[in-house]
């Protein structure tokens, strides 16, 4: 019997603050126009609010950049701005995660600069300092962000390494002396109040620090033997557990490249380990051998065997996550539903699957109402830097700007990030001024204020799918067992717990598509479904969700 707590049965909502709401008519979300909208959060039925960060940073890779980690961003507000919020958050029940970035700090953070002036600087270590080899780098690292992993200084002529931007040096947690003042930092939050960390490639911690060249061409091949899964990775994540998170009542989830479902426990460990984790495997389905602008066609078959294949390997040691986007990828609607004919339906289906899953579900802002992809009418329009850089790489493999700019329309990170649409406004309700980032042109469409006062929406829907989880336990702890069916649009399984046994039919796809005998012939009780009238318990309409409740008596199939 899986054990409770009161992060397994969370329900989380992502904020990426520079888009969320601004408050003083600067064009930039901030800490202010969050609370503004806690009334907002709190509607919604989630309880626990993750923070991209908030940090003082130069912004060369949205923030992922830190130069000051006990300082607030000033765009964002001040210290004060973040103590009212919390207060705000936890007034209302609901509890904070913070986005904290330990694997590498900004070139600007002050050990960083002391680090650079001399090799026998005292925080010299606290970074990664090669001489080069052979004319060049110490070896042959490439960066996540294109070209060498090092950087030369001129300063004192040898390397530093940068598995990001160069302006993200990577921190050497082989340093006690770094680890220990990453635990500071971490204590600092947490006796603010804060309830946990989402913890950024965490998996990058402990690397193979004796840096030999890597012998694959294959990049992701190349994470997982050399930049991830270091041989002291437990090591430090037993650490940090041990002297500072078993001393509060908080949620670790743990992000990055190279965790994959063998070693998974790895990370996870009811006494030494995160609390649960992030993989990617369906985030990086329609991902071909090029990345992000590469894409390739992906099956609704693989796409289910990857949930199977994940909660199997977190059904006795872990726990995992339950997401379909995020700041970093496309609108969940526009990548897995039918953001046109079907756009409402299908936008409620994915809620309905995000919250009947086995795991702690994560909703980014705007999804919870259907927000979808932007459309960009060329390269100058993205404001990310990864698009731009794409761009330049795609040239050189012969693409036009308009092939380009149609691929970084279906999965850029632009798409994402474009202001929330509160309303149908001039700037959808985001800012009184100029938005940093243009708003999608569909915000008269598609807003909160319009889905409040519609019982049908798919904002009023999202509430009732949080609640009916909160109040049946079974969608929390349930075993999960999928269902294999002959038509691969349809995605069946059971979530069973105690004397429960529920069954969920998702259709993913426009054709009404009949029912297999095994799961006919039901006595059961229809508890949600995305169609307001009740046709058949024999058959699903296009992108029909239905979640049903097996009367007693009624065997699994």
């Amino acid at each position: 019997m899986s054990t409770k707590t009161w992060w397994k049965e969370a329900i989380i909502y992502q904020i990426y603050p520079r888009s969320f709401k601004d408050s003083n008519g600067d064009g930039v979300g901030d800490l202010r126009g969050i609370t503004e909208k806690l009334d907002y959060i709190k509607s919604l039925g989630v309880d626990t609010v993750w923070l991209n960060p908030i940090y003082k940073t130069p912004n060369d890779d949205g923030g992922y950049d830190i130069s000051g980690y006990n300082d607030i961003q000033p765009e964002f507000g001040t210290m004060e701005d973040f103590n009212d919020l919390l207060r705000g958050l936890h007034r209302r029940g609901l509890r904070l995660i913070m986005d904290l970035v330990v694997n590498h700090s900004s070139d600007e953070h002050p050990w960083f600069v002391e680090s650079r002036t001399a090799k026998d600087n005292p925080y010299r270590d606290f970074y990664f300092w090669r001489p080069g080899k052979d004319g060049g780098p110490p070896n042959n690292w490439l960066s996540f962000f294109g070209g060498s992993a090092w950087q030369l200084d001129q300063t004192t002529g040898e390397y530093y390494l940068h598995l990001f931007s160069k302006k993200q040096p990577d921190l050497n947690w082989e340093n006690p002396a770094l680890r220990n003042e990453v635990h500071k930092l971490m204590k600092f939050w947490l006796d603010k109040g804060v309830d946990g960390f989402r913890l950024d490639v965490i998996s990058a911690i402990s690397k193979r620090t004796d840096f030999p060249d890597t012998d694959t061409m294959d990049f992701n091949e190349t994470i997982r033997k050399f930049y991830a899964n270091g041989p002291r990775l437990k090591e430090f994540i037993r650490e940090m557990r041990t002297i500072v998170w078993n001393k509060y009542d908080l949620l670790t989830v743990g992000e990055g490249p190279g965790i994959t479902p063998d070693n998974a426990e790895d990370y996870l460990d009811n006494e030494h380990g995160l609390n649960m984790i992030f993989h990617f495997g369906h985030m990086f389905l329609d991902q071909g051998p090029g990345g992000r602008f590469d894409p390739v066609p992906w099956s609704m078959r693989d796409f289910k065997k990857i949930f199977k294949t994940w909660d199997e390997a977190l059904l006795k040691k872990g726990w995992g996550s339950i997401f379909l986007g995020n700041h970093d990828f496309a609108r969940m609607v526009s990548r897995w539903g039918d953001d046109k004919k079907y756009w409402s339906l299908s936008s409620k289906l994915l809620g309905t699957l995000l919250l009947s899953m086995r795991g702690t579900p994560f909703i980014f802002q705007g999804d919870e109402f259907g927000m979808t992809n932007i459309e960009l009418n060329s390269v100058d329009d993205s404001m990310d830097i990864e698009t731009h850089n794409g761009w330049s790489e795609a040239r050189k493999r012969g693409l036009t700007e308009e092939q380009f700019v149609k691929i970084a329309n279906y999965a850029g990170r632009d798409n994402a990030r474009t202001p929330m649409q509160w309303d149908g406004s001039a700037q959808a309700g985001f800012t009184m001024g100029i938005p940093w980032m243009k708003v999608n042109t569909n915000k008269d469409a598609i807003n909160v204020s319009d889905q409040q006062s519609e019982p049908d929406s798919i904002l009023e829907y999202f509430k009732r799918m949080t609640n009916l989880r909160k109040t049946n336990p079974v969608l929390v702890y349930g075993q999960y067992i999928p269902v294999e069916t002959e038509n691969e649009s349809l995605f069946v399984y059971y979530r069973i717990w105690e004397i429960e046994k529920w069954l969920i039919v998702l259709n993913f796809s426009s054709e009404t598509i009949v029912f297999p005998p095994e799961l006919t012939n039901r006595k059961a009780t229809k508890m949600i479904g995305n169609y307001s009238t009740v046709d058949s318990l024999d058959a699903a309409r296009p992108w029909e969700a239905v979640i049903l409740r097996l009367c007693d008596g009624d065997e699994l199939s």
